[in-house]
């Protein structure tokens, strides 16, 4: 009778063993976190509470990322929410993983809950971030949309490098940020997105998440929009316009999100770590300013640099 009443329960479960979504996510407003690495430093074990729910998820199978390809598919994890009983029919299995996890000396990380070197020299990491909140500063307005999302990382290279500049674009009519995501020396990218909402659509795509603080939606952080790193050359451009944006209730109008400064959150790819990265609003546009005037002059170099080989990006100088 308990072996049918725990068959049920895992039943019930959404999560199921397999691959990991895109994210890594290994849950949702995490609690109590706690993370353990096998003495080889290949598996892991994230330990939670959400809500009334106690959850050990064994995380294995991946490390690093892979150039994008559009025959190799990138890497990704294997994940078993129930704590090795679809994949042991033991659901303490996960006890037997141990802990092995040694002082975290690594990279600096976005968002830390937790972090360690593993016995093999490698590292895990477990980061957490709202991906869900609305755009365009606009008010949560139904469930999930506040949520915290706890993901999961696993490397031994360098993390990716994420550059960012803020500036001015068409002649000074709007604020605008751009820049690139790198890893390995190689740029990050997708090949196909969601048509309805601009979403990666392949592993290798990755959004990044644009937060403006102290803009005309209100004071501190608030959500802009996310958009795609573009294809092929990692490159990324936005400029602040009113809108009336169609993803949001009505299609409200909304006026330009610029503020006085911007955070940029990705999602590191295959399995690394997310990334977030801050940048000052260059001001008001003044074309007597001297110093404005070249600093606009060597951003938009740069913007031209970066996009080489990108149809769109060079546009919006």
């Amino acid at each position: 009778m308990r072996r049918v009443l725990l068959l049920a329960a895992l039943a019930a479960v959404c999560f199921q063993v397999g691959s990991a979504a895109a994210s890594d996510r290994v849950g949702l407003n995490a609690r109590r976190v706690a993370l353990a690495v096998s003495a080889d430093g290949k598996t892991a074990v994230v330990s939670y509470r959400s809500g009334q729910t106690l959850r050990h998820v064994l995380v294995w199978g991946a490390v690093d990322a892979l150039p994008p390809s559009q025959t190799v598919p990138q890497v990704r994890f294997k994940l078993d929410f129930t704590g090795g009983w679809q994949t042991h029919r033991n659901a303490h299995w996960w006890q037997r993983v141990g802990n092995q996890c040694q002082t975290y000396d690594g990279p600096q990380l976005a968002a830390l809950v937790a972090a360690c070197r593993a016995p093999d020299g490698s590292y895990w990491a477990l980061q957490r971030w709202q991906p869900s909140i609305p755009h365009r500063g606009f008010p949560p307005y139904k469930a999930g949309q506040t949520d915290w999302e706890l993901d999961v990382s696993h490397w031994t290279k360098p993390l990716a490098q994420l550059e960012v500049h803020a500036d001015w674009a068409f002649d000074g009519q709007a604020h605008n940020l751009f820049g690139r995501l790198m890893y390995n020396g190689v740029p990050v990218h997708g090949f196909h997105t969601v048509k309805a909402t601009g979403a990666p659509q392949d592993r290798y795509g990755r959004s990044l998440y644009i937060d403006t603080f102290d803009s005309a939606y209100g004071s501190g952080w608030k959500r802009e929009t996310s958009i795609v790193f573009r294809n092929p050359t990692g490159v990324f451009c936005y400029s602040f316009w009113p809108t009336n944006d169609v993803s949001l209730p009505g299609k409200p109008a909304r006026p330009a999100g610029n503020g006085s400064k911007y955070r940029i959150e990705v999602l590191g790819p295959g399995v690394t770590p997310n990334l977030d990265v801050a940048v000052d609003d260059p001001g008001a546009w003044d074309t007597s300013d001297a110093t404005k005037m070249a600093y606009q002059r060597e951003m938009k170099a740069r913007q031209l640099q970066l996009s080489q080989g990108d149809k769109f990006c060079p546009g919006q100088t």
